[in-house]
Order: structure tokens, then C-alpha cells, then sequence
């Protein structure tokens, strides 16, 4: 199987990053949001790190280009909250508080390895 790597510019000026072939892929939303991770026709899907422009950040896991599942939210300030804002995730919100630190560590990998495909 051959496998390309490229930029994909969609019309509404967000970027996809990656190699096409493969799951793993960087999606930057008008140059200031960005996800580093799986994708699964074109969505976010599996585990990857999203960035907001503010800094804000979500580790862990998404589902059908959504945070679904277990992960890490760390604020701007680089703080998780107090309580800490990690556990399962449901329609974007913390639903359970709960340690899920295998999950957050394969979604740093996953985000790592779409970095590696940049060009």
C-alpha cells in the first residue's frame, strides 16, 4: 500500500496535516485550533490532543469528531480544576470524575505520532 503524505485545504480555510492511508493526522481549524490524532473519514475519531486557540486543551478520546470518553481537560493557566477535570466524557461535558491516565498517555502518543507526519 502506498501511502502519501499532504495538506488537504477544505473551502472553508481549515487544514487537514497527515498521511492519507492512515488514521493519524493533524486538523487545524483557520490556523488556530488544532487536533493531533485519529481520524476516521475525516473525523476526529479514536484518541488525540485538541487545542483551542486560548490554550485550553482536551487529552483523550473522541467519537464521531466529538469528545466521547475518557480524558483530560487542562485550562489555559496549564490547571486541571479543582477537582480535577478528568474522568468520562459525554457530549463535550465531564460526566464522571475518574483517573484514566492510560488513555490520556495514548492519546499524547497518537497526537505525537500525527506531529511526526507533518511535513
Amino acid at each position: 500500500m502506498t501511502l502519501i503524505k499532504g495538506t488537504f485545504t477544505y473551502s472553508s480555510g481549515e487544514e487537514y496535516h497527515g498521511e492519507w492511508k492512515e488514521v493519524f493526522g493533524i486538523h487545524m481549524v483557520q490556523h488556530c485550533h488544532h487536533y493531533e490524532g485519529e481520524f476516521v473519514q475525516g473525523k476526529f475519531q479514536g484518541v488525540g490532543v485538541f487545542t483551542r486557540c486560548d490554550g485550553m486543551k482536551f487529552e483523550g478520546e473522541f467519537k464521531n469528531g466529538r469528545v466521547e470518553g475518557y480524558g483530560l481537560l487542562t485550562f489555559p493557566d496549564g490547571l486541571h480544576g479543582h477537582p480535577r477535570n478528568e474522568g468520562v466524557f459525554e457530549n463535550n461535558r465531564l460526566c464522571k470524575r475518574e483517573k484514566c491516565q492510560a488513555v490520556i498517555q495514548r492519546a499524547q502518543a497518537s497526537a505525537k505520532s500525527a506531529r511526526g507526519l507533518s511535513l
